[in-house]
């Protein structure tokens, strides 16, 4: 067993398109490397800051995510005799293979940081976004409302409009 803490770059689109952990910051990596029959099996956390947008007002938010990973990283030799002795090793989802030792964390850091990133990520819960008629942001003006009149009531409004007036009604 052997205990791994390390400070590596993230990889590129580790996020979703609203979130996403930046490309080149800083994610820890707190890691057990545990040799078992099968291969090895690597557990621990992964931590960074997520950057994205909020869905309703679109400022920037961040996002502190902790992810726990468990994965088990199959000799190559063990994997090819599972296989061929029809066992199911090979074909599970959460084994990864080993190649010259080493083993690639991306694809399953990616697993579970995109699945444990929000859907919609908010600045914060009570955000009123932004206006639908002009884009002004709601939250600094909260009293921000635009009259929109029923277009069914158009004809009855222009009876009614003062330029549409003959001068005859006026004096009379």
């Amino acid at each position: 067993m052997r205990a791994v803490r390390r400070t590596v770059p993230a990889p590129a689109d580790l996020g979703t398109a609203v979130i996403g952990i930046p490309e080149g910051s800083e994610l820890e990596l707190d890691l057990r490397l545990e040799s078992v029959m099968e291969g090895v099996l690597i557990s621990g956390t992964a931590t960074a800051t997520a950057v994205g947008e909020c869905v309703r007002c679109l400022d920037t938010v961040t996002e502190s995510v902790r992810v726990d990973l468990g994965e088990l990283f199959a000799y190559p030799e063990r994997a090819k005799a599972a296989h061929d002795s029809g066992d199911d090793l090979e074909d599970a989802e959460d084994v990864y293979d080993l190649d010259d030792d080493r083993a690639d964390l991306e694809p399953a850091l990616r697993d579970s940081v995109v699945t444990a990133l929000p859907f919609s990520p908010v600045c914060r819960a009570d955000c009123p976004g932004l206006c639908s008629e002009c884009g002004a942001r709601l939250a600094d003006d909260p009293t921000h409302a635009h009259e929109l009149a029923d277009p069914r009531w158009s004809a009855l409004e222009s009876m009614f409009d003062s330029s549409n007036v003959s001068d005859e009604t006026k004096e009379s």
